[in-house]
């Protein structure tokens, strides 16, 4: 064979190896869908992120996001095994353990819930304890039977003769000055502020003894028993997504947001980033030494004796289960942090 055919069928070769190393990053990559609570938002930022910056490539990892909404039905999902995780809550998760259900949190994202109360600014209502003497709190079902009942447990003044049902509307809340309603720390004020040119008054439920966190990462016990790397990696990649998302160029992942939720306005995600930061949401408490997404046995165990307390699960109920510390709090992508 001739030198220049030699060359040629040496280039050819070599061609088609490089075309073959070129794909197996894409066809090693495990693939992973994790389940959110609600439609995009910047509350999810982090895991976006992670999505648009390629940390979750450089884990190993081909994430899809998999949006909730109003009717998604992904915590069912993940129970049957057609998401690999889900953005629960220590609730959900404490709930399966009584039901039998083997889920777990991974990571708490949250440290505190960014659940509130909002008042009129003109009002008379100057602490939380001031909410009390309203006569009108809307609220939804789910907060009625736990954060109010944990209210009227803790907080003297606090009746149900208060209650009436929030149906997702600011327009009962507005019209009635003498009325405060729930929200989302990082959502409801700014439409609020938005439609009438005024500031409410906001109090975090967090910042006065409740406990929950929020926003977890949620997977199946089998899952963490049969593939204990895969969440390490996509733990890790998640918080290293969230100090991205917060301190870093998060335009990309907000696109990202904004495609999946064309609702979503650059205003709306610039105030919940505000917020979440203002508030220590991510990073507060064992976040703020151990990392975000830092989950332990006290925080946990505090947020179940309240549930106890009001009577929503027995204190025999496990929930050592229903929460599993050993893959976050190891200060994955504090130096990410600007």
């Amino acid at each position: 064979m001739s030198n220049a055919l030699k060359t040629k069928a040496f280039l050819a070769v070599m061609g088609l190896v490089a075309a073959v190393a070129a794909a197996l990053p894409a066809n090693a990559l495990d693939k992973v869908t994790y389940g959110t609570n609600w439609l995009a938002e910047a509350e999810h930022g982090g895991f976006y992120q992670a999505i648009a910056d390629g940390t979750y490539k450089k884990y190993g990892l081909d994430v899809e996001i998999v949006q909730g909404g109003p009717n998604a039905a992904n915590q069912a999902l993940l129970i049957s095994g057609k998401i690999d995780f889900y953005m629960g809550s220590p609730q959900q998760e404490i709930d399966a353990v009584k039901q039998g259900i083997p889920i777990v949190d991974v990571a708490a994202i949250f440290q505190k819930d960014p659940q509130v109360l909002i008042a009129h600014p003109d009002a008379g209502v100057d602490k939380f304890e001031d909410l009390a003497k309203l006569p009108t709190i809307f609220l939804g079902k789910d907060g009625y039977v736990t954060f109010f009942e944990w209210m009227k447990a803790n907080f003297p003044g606090f009746k149900d003769e208060q209650y009436k049902p929030y149906n997702f509307s600011p327009a009962p809340f507005l019209a009635d000055k003498q009325s405060a309603q729930q929200g989302y720390l990082t959502s409801e004020p700014y439409e609020i502020q938005r439609q009438t040119g005024w500031e409410p008054k906001v109090f975090l439920l967090a910042d006065n003894g409740y406990s929950p966190y929020s926003t977890m990462i949620t997977t199946q016990t089998s899952l963490v028993q049969k593939n204990p790397d895969l969440v390490q990696r996509f733990v890790s990649a998640s918080i290293e997504g969230w100090y991205n998302y917060l301190y870093g160029d998060n335009k990309a992942a907000n696109d990202l947001i904004k495609k999946d939720n064309p609702d979503m306005t650059d205003g709306q995600i610039a105030y919940s980033i505000a917020k979440m930061k203002e508030y220590g949401i991510v990073e507060s408490g064992d976040a703020l030494d151990k990392g975000i997404g830092c989950i332990t046995d006290a925080h946990y165990k505090k947020f179940f004796d309240e549930m106890v307390q009001i009577k929503v699960f027995t204190a025999d109920t496990d929930y050592k289960k229903a929460f599993d510390p050993q893959f976050a709090c190891k200060g994955v992508g504090m130096t990410l942090k600007k």
